[in-house]
């Protein structure tokens, strides 16, 4: 899977959905365009920031660009959810596990722990053929009545 396929994979067809699960390639390409959009429009919004923040309660340029900033985070932080959770049922892992390593890395030191584990449990190839996810999406043809 491709750069633009998996940009387009995750946000149109996948939007919102948190079953299945999700190759490497349509993780690592989508993270890689979500870097891409994020971190120079976070540094264009400080920058109008810096630039036209005169303090006279007016709206400026620079609170347009915030705000803009941060309706395309949370429009794309559900998409960056859920492909996460289909990240970990490629690993055979339960989504459960995503949500609660996440709300443990708010627990002081132990993101140290946790972060690195998410990051490592995207790493890992999926485990090949189906699982009690679904069907592999590098192989979708390949298919075993293992779980029936």
């Amino acid at each position: 899977m491709g750069f633009t396929e998996a940009v387009r994979t995750v946000l149109k067809q996948k939007y919102a959905t948190f079953s299945g699960r999700a190759s490497r390639s349509e993780y690592w390409w989508f993270v890689l365009f979500y870097v891409l959009a994020l971190f120079p429009t976070a540094i264009l919004a400080g920058i109008l920031a810096i630039l036209f923040s005169g303090g006279l309660g007016a709206a400026s340029p620079a609170s347009f660009a915030v705000v803009a900033w941060l309706l395309f985070t949370l429009a794309i932080l559900l998409s960056v959810i859920s492909l996460q959770v289909r990240r970990f049922h490629d690993r055979n892992i339960s989504g459960w596990w995503y949500l609660a390593l996440v709300v443990l890395s708010f627990v002081p030191y132990a993101a140290l722990v946790t972060v690195p584990a998410i990051i490592v449990i995207s790493v890992l190839p999926g485990t090949e053929g189906p699982n009690k996810f679904g069907t592999d999406p590098l192989r979708p043809e390949r298919s075993a009545e293992v779980f029936a």
